[in-house]
């Protein structure tokens, strides 16, 4: 069932072509009428099929503006950086003691570091860990010798870029009360991000079928990009 709130937003919007995300944010933020600050939420579709088979991306983007939310972060490590952690933020530091509360069952973060040297340790979780996305792992920098930039990074607004089967793409670009700006400017950064990745996989033809836009208690709006990849 939808409300009448969704179709009224339905009907106002009806023509809406494909534009570009500076043209097309006001709608987005027209339609932001619920009672709390709603995130804006980018929904991309990539051409993962390729001949030589599927191709997968885990990679990390720096979001300049951040993403509006206080994120939850434990570090592993040896009691020589247990300050360095503490002092850049990270909201639970331990060591053999933490991964015994991991293995109970306490999973009350939303991100992981871990040093090399407490891995080995950490790796038996695999199981608990890999299917909630917790698992560090030195690609996406949350496996590192330099804990404290690694916490103010997680703090600050990393996010993990990754598709699924399909080549599905999401993730949040921020909250309608950021300026335009700002969530331009987290857009620009995920783009700039799968740019790269298209080079880095040597993708055949364009790389990203579909952008879409909206908000949580909204409607999709597709995106017109200002260059094909």
């Amino acid at each position: 069932m939808r409300s009448k709130r969704y179709k009224n937003i339905l009907n106002d919007n009806a023509d809406v072509s494909s534009k570009s995300i500076k043209e097309i944010l006001p709608n987005i933020k027209k339609n932001c009428t619920a009672k709390f600050d709603e995130s804006i939420d980018l929904s991309v579709q990539i051409n993962n099929k390729q001949k030589k088979g599927e191709v997968n991306i885990r990679t990390i983007v720096n979001m300049p503006s951040g993403i509006g939310k206080k994120i939850k972060v434990a570090v592993i490590c040896d009691e020589a950086k247990k300050s360095s952690a503490e002092k850049a933020g990270a909201d639970l530091v331990g060591g053999d003691d933490l991964i015994e509360k991991i293995k109970n069952g306490e999973l009350n973060f939303e991100k992981l570091i871990c040093t090399p040297k407490m891995m080995i340790s950490l790796s038996k979780l695999g199981k608990i860990l890999g299917p909630k996305g917790l698992m560090p792992n030195p690609k996406l920098g949350t496996v590192t010798e330099d804990i404290e930039q690694a916490v103010k990074s997680a703090k600050a607004g990393q996010v993990e870029l990754k598709n699924d089967k399909d080549g599905n793409i999401g993730l949040s670009l921020g909250k309608k009360s950021f300026t335009d700006d700002k969530i331009i400017s987290n857009f620009n950064a995920i783009i700039e991000t799968l740019e790269k990745e298209k080079g880095n996989n040597s993708f055949k033809g364009e790389m990203i079928k579909t952008v879409y836009l909206t908000s949580t208690m909204g409607i999709s709006y597709k995106l017109k990009l200002d260059k094909n990849f």
